[in-house]
């Protein structure tokens, strides 16, 4: 398999979203590595429509759950409905029963709904009552949130975070990139969008993702992945600063997507082996949601990325 096959993927894409090639890339390399996505930005920037153009474009159902305040676990899992009739209950499979589910801003729900994720996203299964329901081979949760600080919003479990692969910001676009959704949107009121040119069968996305899985990372690249993410967790080693700003530091599920992702990279780019700087070009979407820093660290205007980059210049690379 050639990175080529997806390219009427990432045309699709390009014809709903302007610019955002970060999100965009960060969505192929999680639907390639069989894991789960996390993006954040303010509204109105295209979060949603890059996620929905995906799902276009891919064989496979799709469903959109809108997460607020009052939203329930059955709401998102399914419940057992007792049938009068037959004298029994029976399953009605909620949305999360899809292959692409889109949670749309996902941190305006209470913690009682995060957690009816966790076991979805880690171990491909929900159970409801005393049944175990397994979820479809291709599963992948698209969650999308608004900044802390914004109205309405919670703080996502640290356990929760940790099932996502990769968590992207989106920015705002550039001038040149805002006067083409300007064109873009005068476009779309003069002529409905087309229907994606072609749809990327399942049986080929598994097929990619065996070629990922394949790609040659070298034992010393393996341990350059363990000694950033031990980095993280006693940073106080390289550098006393680190050490003041950091409470908790990566979990082991970090060298894990790393190597996935780093893999991923290098398969994107048409690469026969995963080079560092494979790794350094995911490691901030990688170890941001992975990693808490301290009261001192925010006091002094240090940010999660600002901690992830004076650790990549640091640690060795081999």
């Amino acid at each position: 398999m050639q990175p080529s096959e997806l390219e009427p993927l990432r045309d699709h894409i390009a014809t709903r979203v302007i610019g955002q090639r970060k999100l965009v890339d960060s969505m192929l390399i999680c639907l390639i590595s069989d894991g789960h996505l996390l993006v954040e930005g303010l509204p109105g920037l295209a979060k949603t429509t890059a996620v929905q153009a995906l799902s276009e474009a891919i064989e496979g159902d799709f469903h959109r759950i809108q997460f607020t305040p009052d939203l329930l676990p059955a709401d998102l899992v399914g419940t057992d409905i007792y049938r009068h009739e037959r004298g029994d209950f029976e399953f009605r499979p909620g949305p999360i029963f899809h292959n692409l589910l889109l949670a749309d801003e996902v941190n305006r729900a209470p913690a009682k709904v995060q957690s009816a994720l966790l076991e979805a996203m880690a171990e491909r299964q929900v159970t409801v009552g005393q049944t175990t329901y397994p979820l479809p081979r291709l599963f992948m949760v698209l969650a999308t949130q608004n900044p802390i600080e914004q109205e309405g919003t919670y703080h996502l479990p640290e356990a929760q975070l940790d099932r996502f692969l990769m968590y992207v910001r989106v920015e705002y676009p550039s001038h040149a990139e805002e006067l083409q959704i300007l064109d873009l949107d005068n476009q779309r009121q003069r002529a409905p969008l087309p229907l994606p040119r072609a749809v990327l069968p399942q049986e080929t996305l598994f097929a990619i993702r065996d070629a990922v899985a394949g790609m040659f990372l070298d034992a010393r690249l393996n341990r350059y992945i363990v000694d950033l993410v031990q980095a993280s967790r006693q940073p106080a080693i390289y550098d006393p600063d680190l050490g003041r700003w950091c409470r908790f530091g990566a979990s082991p599920r970090a060298s894990i997507a790393l190597a996935r992702c780093a893999r991923a990279r290098a398969w994107l780019d048409g690469d026969r082996f995963v080079t560092p700087q494979h790794i350094r070009a995911v490691a901030l979407e990688i170890l941001r949601h992975r990693i808490l820093l301290s009261f001192e660290a925010e006091a002094e205007g240090v940010s999660t990325d600002d901690f992830i980059r004076r650790l990549l210049e640091l640690v060795a690379v081999p």
